[in-house]
């Protein structure tokens, strides 16, 4: 019997000293306190201020996703979802919430063919895609639930109506992303105007004021779920829907709850337990990649990874097909566990894990990716804080919730917390999940794990580009590799059958956007938080003094 893959944990204690980690141009942040990482500097400090006023991680987490809403409009709401992990110091268990909301119960298959729409999915310009956002009451039950205590929910939002009253400047890579987008927001609704500046979308450095988001914040934060979900916020919301041909009504919006459930884990090598919310959220791909990844080293199909050239065209290949692999099978289970069961236990089964490790071959690419069956038959903004740890980050059937794309993690060593973090960017997130895992597992610095070139397989592709190469969420496609993995390499993974292509630099965002967290300790056994922001984004890590 092949051993386990072993770590040498000697290099994750300190990463810093580790010969041949990727130069990173950035420097880890250390703080001994709380960290608060994100993709937006102003959404960082919000946080901050929260954990200076006695908040603990929940209460910096929820002010610094409401603090997005205003800084990166384009990639983060309060009309949108959330799902949150938790690490209880106290009794050192990892607790989740899902924050996602349910398709209309008036969206049926029936309606949808009335409407001409044919395809698997409800086009993104259609409002009937449009499920009941989950962000508001997500936020109120991570404060009440759990939160320091200290803080209410209205503390909790006021940097964020501050921000959107007083104004923010606009960052730079935000502006070329709003830049795109300016069209969509201008058709998207008759309020489109109040996310554009005089018309159009601001550049970067200049400011935008958000006065109605504050004054919907102010009535979440005074009138807790009910200022949200019933009343003038939910006619809005159910107006605007109904006004082009959606179905959503106010029971809708009125019966949406937060469910509280258990994560879903992988323990790889033995040591790390990578934990991840559960379907309807995507998560399962990452722990399915990491288990058919120890799966083919346990047989020798490949070298142990942290033993191969980083980013080589060997290493590259073993991590795609193991992704390729697990997105084919997210996809055909993934579904609302309140409706119909989804076999995450069977997925994740040692024997079901080593046959799909045995499908990969080391000298090609298997160029027609199917799920398997893992039964005995024949026959789907991140940001990330610590003072104890958090990490926050369409199926056409009414009542349900669709496949999601936002997953948080968190990663444990026994019971003890290793990392908070994440990787932003639709289908790009259980694939930046594992690439950064394995980086920082080889000695890379929480930055350098961030910093180094990445690839995409291009389920991961901006919306545009999506509908350009008509292939979202397909475990077949196109395989994309960020500029500083060699042209060399590229050409040796073509030569294997991957449709591999190179991009740089605003392309570069397909490879997501990343906070990490990382618990360590010094010398003398002292708690240090080192932290990491992707370069990807205009954000930083900053620690509390």
């Amino acid at each position: 019997m092949v051993s386990p893959v072993k770590i040498d944990w000697s290099k994750v204690e300190r990463p810093e000293l580790t010969p041949g980690r990727f130069p990173s141009r950035r420097s880890v942040v250390y703080g001994t306190k709380g960290v608060v990482a994100s993709s937006q500097p102003l959404a960082t400090a919000a946080g901050l201020e929260i954990l200076q006023k006695g908040g603990n991680a929940a209460d910096a987490a929820v002010a610094t996703s409401a603090a997005l809403n205003v800084t990166e409009p384009s990639c983060c709401g309060i009309g949108g979802d959330a799902f949150c992990l938790f690490y209880d110091a106290k009794t050192k268990k990892v607790k989740a919430l899902n924050g996602s909301g349910h398709s209309p119960k008036k969206l049926t298959l029936e309606y949808a063919r009335e409407r001409g729409l044919t395809g698997p999915s409800i086009p993104l310009t259609d409002l009937n895609s449009v499920t009941v956002p989950g962000a508001a009451a997500a936020w109120v039950d991570s404060v009440e639930t759990f939160g320091s205590g200290k803080l209410s929910v209205a503390e909790v939002l006021e940097p964020a109506i501050r921000l959107a009253e007083e104004g923010v400047p606009v960052s730079e890579i935000h502006s070329f992303a709003w830049q795109r987008s300016e069209t969509l927001i201008k058709n998207a609704s008759p309020n489109g105007d109040e996310m554009l500046l005089n018309g159009k979308a601001p550049l970067p450095g200049q400011v935008m004021k958000f006065p109605n988001l504050a004054t919907t914040f102010k009535e979440l934060g005074q009138n807790g779920k009910d200022g949200f979900y019933k009343g003038r916020i939910a006619q809005a919301i159910v107006d605007l829907i109904q006004s082009k041909g959606g179905v959503m009504e106010l029971d809708d919006l009125a019966e949406h709850k937060t469910t509280f459930v258990t994560p879903i884990s992988y323990t790889y090598a033995g040591e790390v337990t990578v934990y991840e919310c559960p379907p309807n959220g995507q998560g399962l791909t990452a722990l399915l990649a990491l288990g058919i990844l120890e799966n083919m080293q346990e047989q020798e199909l490949i070298k142990p990874l942290l033993e191969l050239e980083h980013n080589s065209a060997e290493y590259l290949h073993a991590l795609v097909e193991a992704l390729r692999l697990g997105f084919a099978d997210s996809q055909w289970y993934i579904t609302d566990p309140e409706v119909e069961h989804v076999p995450v236990k069977e997925l994740l089964s040692k024997d079901y894990l080593l046959k799909r490790a045995q499908t990969f071959d080391p000298k090609k690419a298997n160029r027609e990716m199917h799920h398997g069956n893992p039964f005995s038959s024949s026959d789907t903004v991140y940001f990330t804080v610590t003072s104890r740890a958090i990490s926050l980050v369409l199926e056409r059937e009414g009542g349900k919730r669709p496949y999601h794309t936002i997953i948080p993690a968190l990663a444990t060593r026994g019971d003890e917390l290793f990392l908070s973090y994440g990787v932003m960017g639709g289908f790009m997130q259980p694939q930046g999940h594992v690439q950064v895992l394995l980086n920082i597992l080889r000695g890379f610095t929480v930055q350098d794990a961030l910093d180094a070139p990445r690839f995409c397989i291009s389920a991961g592709m901006p919306d545009a580009e999506v509908k350009k190469a008509g292939r979202a969420g397909d475990a077949n496609s196109e395989v994309y590799f960020e500029e500083g993995i060699s042209l060399g390499t590229v050409e040796k993974l073509r030569e294997l059958g991957h449709d591999a292509r190179q991009v740089s630099g605003f392309q570069r965002g397909m490879m997501g956007r990343g906070q990490v967290i990382q618990k360590i300790t010094d010398a003398s056994g002292k708690l240090v938080w080192a932290a990491g922001s992707d370069p990807r984004a205009d954000g930083q890590a900053a620690p509390q003094i």
